[in-house]
């Protein structure tokens, strides 16, 4: 019978992997708390009609991507491809939004259906944070500082860009639309396949191909910046104004419109040319008229997102992965023979009370001497405790160091390794 494979591009995460995952979801929480995020988590499954209504029935999403099933009862639901209507649904659903200002993050998977490739996978993982109840530039601002405070601790700031742009109100865009597809439909025989598409569909795309001839073409193309309204303009530019008086360096880019349809004003995207194609590591931008499109009242709202399996392959290019030791036990605790192996568990429950931050593993399985002293080894422990049936007997455990040849192996009483270990590990009791 065949072996049953995972789905491709669904992908484990394994133990050795799981260290730099954790590392980055830790300090990214530690980051959001300290600005005084807080943390929201809902479903993976939401109706069908949450993401056309917020993404847009015209974009790729919506078209082509999404994990779409109907249920027993004939309702339609989606695994949700990304994070932001649902984080809208869960707040006006339970009325979080009403005359309130929220700031909030989460952390999960994702799913669409795209074809897998390094650092693109169908089912993905982000961090992702939105505000609501904030209209002002100030907002904008503190989630690009945030951002960029979080790749100075992950060690990665020197390989990110951020780009930035406005895409101005909806009513500035119709007009440009109607502009960009005025000049592009003179040369629709030279755009590429997707483009031909969107001209008719989603035309604001087309300043996001990747195809060299359409880039060509657009390069005579009019310019968003031209069209924008005054509010739009005025918010882009105080922004500017205060990422320049933080230090922050930022790339206009007037071709990045983002590719879902709810967003409106800011823009911007951080990216690397450390991962080949998928040079995008966070993205996002305001949304103001979101939460009104879902049936709520009008609520101004910015937020971004970051794929972490992105994250983790800049961490690891960068070379600033942290060290794995930091999540491997410390002590190791060897017990050969009945006696030894009843009086290892209590022992270890003692240590374990007396030092809560104490990761300290114990031999199960039993093993002879020799085998489980590879173990010890293997397991990154700093030390191994050392039980056999004379330790049990005169309540003694015998410490052999196993990262330090210098030092001697030596005996500890019972009553003493609490203290002995918090000392030598620099362990709080």
């Amino acid at each position: 019978m065949a072996k049953i494979q995972s789905i491709r591009g669904m992908n484990d995460i394994l133990p050795h992997e799981t260290p730099l995952w954790q590392h980055i979801e830790a300090t990214a929480a530690a980051l959001l708390t300290s600005y005084g995020y807080q943390e929201i988590r809902f479903p993976l499954v939401e109706q069908t009609e949450l993401f056309r209504r917020s993404i847009g029935e015209v974009t790729d999403i919506v078209e082509k991507e999404m994990y779409t099933f109907e249920d027993r009862n004939g309702d339609s639901l989606t695994l949700r491809p990304e994070g932001t209507a649902s984080c809208v649904r869960a707040c006006e659903q339970h009325g979080l939004l009403f005359n309130q200002v929220q700031r909030l993050w989460y952390v999960g998977p994702m799913f669409r259906h795209e074809r897998p490739q390094k650092g693109r996978q169908r089912q993905f993982h982000q961090i992702g944070v939105e505000t609501f109840g904030m209209a002002g530039p100030d907002i904008d601002a503190e989630l690009i500082l945030l951002s960029a405070r979080l790749w100075r601790r992950l060690g990665v700031d020197q390989a990110v860009t951020l780009e930035l742009n406005s895409i101005g109100s909806i009513s500035a865009r119709q007009t440009y639309k109607a502009a960009l597809v005025d000049y592009l439909s003179v040369y629709v025989d030279q755009l590429d396949a997707d483009s031909q598409r969107r001209l008719t569909t989603n035309p604001l795309r087309i300043l996001d191909s990747k195809d060299p001839s359409t880039q060509q073409l657009l390069a005579g193309a009019p310019r968003l910046s031209e069209y924008l309204d005054d509010e739009s303009r005025a918010h882009f530019a105080e922004l500017r104004e205060r990422l320049d008086a933080a230090g922050l360096t930022y790339r206009i880019n007037e071709r990045l419109v983002r590719g879902l349809d709810y967003y409106g004003k800011t823009v911007f995207e951080w990216t690397t040319d450390r991962l080949g194609a998928q040079g995008t590591v966070c993205a996002g931008g305001r949304y103001d008229g979101l939460v009104e499109q879902l049936g709520g009242r009008p609520t101004p709202a910015v937020g971004f997102a970051m794929g972490i399996e992105r994250l983790c392959l800049l961490v690891e290019a960068c070379g600033t992965r942290p060290v794995s030791a930091a999540t491997a036990p410390h002590v190791y605790m060897v017990a050969v023979g009945a006696a030894a192996e009843r009086a290892a568990q209590p022992l270890s429950e003692q240590l374990r009370d007396a030092l809560p931050a104490l990761r300290l593993l114990v031999n199960c399985g039993g093993g002879a001497f020799k085998g489980q002293f590879k173990r010890a080894d293997r397991s990154g422990a700093a030390l191994a405790l050392i039980l056999g049936a004379d330790e049990v007997a005169a309540r003694q455990v015998g410490v052999k160091w196993l990262r330090d040849d210098s030092r001697p192996q030596e005996t500890v009483e019972f009553e003493q390794l609490a203290a002995f270990l918090g000392r030598e590990l620099a362990l709080n009791a």
